[in-house]
């Protein structure tokens, strides 16, 4: 193995983030603050929605919107099976149930045609989760019309999509409720944490009362005039789903830097693409209504085209860390994992865009601090494998 290993992802952290932690530490105040509001009124403007709600995890907001929203044991969710498990387990929270559909073949987003039959097949249905997979925002359009056809909600899995547009629009400005993670690897990081964006003022108040135990009032509302400061009332079971000041203190300089890392990422994607394109690979495919400046390139898949090769996706990896670079897979559908297989009684050829999409997948390295350089070792290293 190369003595310099390139990881598959690395956070993009400077001294405006670390200055602003230690500020907050200084502050004594390190839990919901002061800095939480500043992170969430900042990117409710970069989006372009009225509200932003930040919470401790992507997975927490995609369980606030879908209780929000109404969802309750019974109920149908349809969503991809080409997810992290958290996009269908916050349904499985409620006792709902989620449906899946498979993925478009190039896109790897939920498949309108697919969503469509679903719609027009399964009953009690209450919500669509479209997940803009790598950083791809979904034919939202399409979704949006058949949501008003079937009169369902629509809640945005956007754990990849900061920022991606869709028709020169940013995702957050379409569905419902549209909800972001900042986890490490993602194009803005907190280390953890996520942000539930929405036009709906009601949704937000009642996602902002059961983000913290159900309790009435915030600690920036407790001085209203004859209130003691230490009274509060709980009105429901609640969460603890609070982002913390030291987290928003990343975020407030990480979003500042969103524009810029997108820059990056997206310069990166084009070598890849323009390096790739006499090798038996697929890469992505841009929607005409994304293109590549739309993409947020949160990862880059590459889809080996195995009846030209001599070895399997499995050993592409391994002969990638050979030679000193780390990869992934994006993603191992839900409906081959045995939690999901055993509760719905799935078996893997039931979504087969999905199964095939993975057994050729590889995510490459992709992230802001990318050298040239690093750029070229992969490349120079995929070329000699291939």
């Amino acid at each position: 193995m190369s003595e310099q290993f390139l990881p598959f992802a690395l956070p993009c952290i400077g001294e405006e983030e670390i200055n602003e932690v230690v500020d907050t530490l200084r502050s004594g105040w390190l839990t919901s603050g002061p800095k939480v509001k500043r992170f969430e009124s900042e990117f409710a403007d970069y989006i372009g929605a009225s509200h932003a709600l930040a919470v401790n995890s992507c997975t927490a907001g995609l369980h606030l919107a879908l209780e929000t929203i109404g969802i309750q044991a019974n109920d149908k969710v349809i969503t991809s099976p080409y997810t992290f498990t958290a996009t269908a387990e916050v349904i499985r929270y409620l006792g709902a149930h989620p449906i899946f559909v498979d993925i478009d073949p190039k896109t790897f987003n939920l498949d309108p045609n697919q969503l469509e039959l679903c719609l027009k097949r399964e009953k009690n249905v209450k919500a669509i989760i479209p997940v803009h997979f790598a950083g791809q925002a979904c034919e939202m359009d399409t979704i949006l019309q058949l949501a008003r056809t079937y009169q369902v909600k629509v809640i945005e899995d956007a754990a990849h999509a900061l920022p991606s547009l869709y028709n020169g629009r940013k995702v957050g400005n379409f569905g419902d409720i549209t909800v972001y993670s900042f986890y490490v690897t993602k194009p803005v990081a907190t280390g953890e944490g996520g942000m539930i964006v929405s036009d709906n003022a009601d949704y937000i108040e009642k996602m902002r009362l059961m983000r913290l135990h159900g309790i009435t009032r915030d600690i920036f509302k407790h001085n209203v005039a004859h209130t003691p400061s230490w009274y509060y009332e709980v009105m429901a079971a609640g969460y603890k789903y609070n982002l913390s000041d030291i987290m928003a203190a990343i975020g407030i300089h990480q979003l500042a830097k969103a524009d810029q890392f997108h820059q990056r990422r997206a310069e990166i994607a084009a070598q890849y693409t323009q390096a790739f394109v006499d090798l038996p690979i697929n890469t992505p495919y841009l929607h005409p209504q994304v293109n590549h400046f739309g993409h947020a390139w949160h990862l880059y898949v590459i889809q080996l085209q195995l009846e030209k090769l001599s070895f399997d996706r499995d050993s592409f990896i391994t002969q990638m860390h050979d030679a000193g670079i780390g990869t992934s897979v994006h993603f191992i559908p839900l409906h081959i994992h045995p939690y999901w297989q055993t509760l719905y009684d799935l078996k893997p050829e039931d979504f087969p865009i999905a199964l095939a999409t993975y057994q050729r997948a590889v995510s490459l390295p992709i992230y802001p601090s990318m050298t040239d350089a690093e750029v070229k070792k992969v490349i120079t290293a995929i070329r000699t494998i291939m």
